[in-house]
């Protein structure tokens, strides 16, 4: 299968970091953020890789090239400005193909099992399902959560109980997803599109499934948080 990996945001949270680099070149225990990403996807056997940029993009594909030294295959899917996420995939979907593929946001660093994601596709695609989503606790900056998960399916949360308790029935969006590319069909290639408004009517259908990862998810969106994941993984490396 193939996976996308996201680059082309800004960073305006990030700056002065991103003023003069890439959000996903910033480093974390010695690695660049994306570098972490298409190490353990090629660990997973996911080989075929297409990153989008648009912020300072000849830099990421200065650094990456075309993947060969990390033993993937990289194509890039420029942007002259950025196009949000669903902008971003529906410009890629000549290089993505027309079978179910995942795509990762560049800012983010997680210990989700990347070798589950071919048999998620496959159910995915079984079930005539349109995304698969990796869900996560809450986390302090975004207590609400995003999406509301009932077993392996992702439910409409206009119920009772989230809007009573929001906070416990919703879950985060992790930033790791498995998509069908007919959900982004009707999104013309260079325009600006968000991801939220295509999941929530899919949602409203039925055809999105979701699991909840327990694990180690940061969403490395401020210096703060790069800072305390560079410390973590440097002092990982040290046990």
């Amino acid at each position: 299968m193939k996976a996308m990996i996201l680059a082309a945001g800004r960073g305006e949270r990030m700056r002065p970091l991103t003023d003069h680099t890439p959000k996903p070149l910033l480093q974390a225990g010695g690695k660049a953020l994306i570098v972490w990403h298409i190490e353990r996807l090629v660990a997973a056997g996911i080989t075929e890789l297409v990153v989008n940029h648009a912020h300072l993009g000849a830099q990421i594909e200065q650094a990456l090239g075309d993947g060969s030294r990390f033993g993937a295959r990289i194509r890039y899917s420029p942007e002259a400005s950025a196009l949000e996420t669903a902008g971003g995939i529906a410009n890629a979907l000549p290089l993505l193909g027309d079978k179910p593929f995942a795509v990762i946001n560049g800012d983010i660093y997680c210990d989700y099992d990347f070798t589950r994601l071919p048999a998620q596709a496959a159910v995915m695609q079984a079930k005539g399902d349109r995304a698969h989503l990796v869900l996560v606790d809450n986390p302090a900056h975004h207590p609400e959560g995003d999406f509301q998960l009932n077993g392996n399916r992702i439910v409409p949360t206009a119920t009772q109980s989230s809007i009573l308790n929001p906070q416990s029935s919703l879950l985060t969006f992790s930033g790791i997803g498995l998509y069908h590319p007919a959900l982004f069909a009707d999104i013309p290639r260079g325009s600006v599109a968000p991801l939220a408004p295509l999941l929530r009517a899919q949602i409203a259908l039925g055809r999105v499934g979701g699991e909840h990862h327990r694990g180690l998810w940061i969403d490395v969106g401020t210096p703060q948080r790069l800072h305390e994941l560079d410390s973590q993984l440097r002092a990982n490396r040290h046990d």
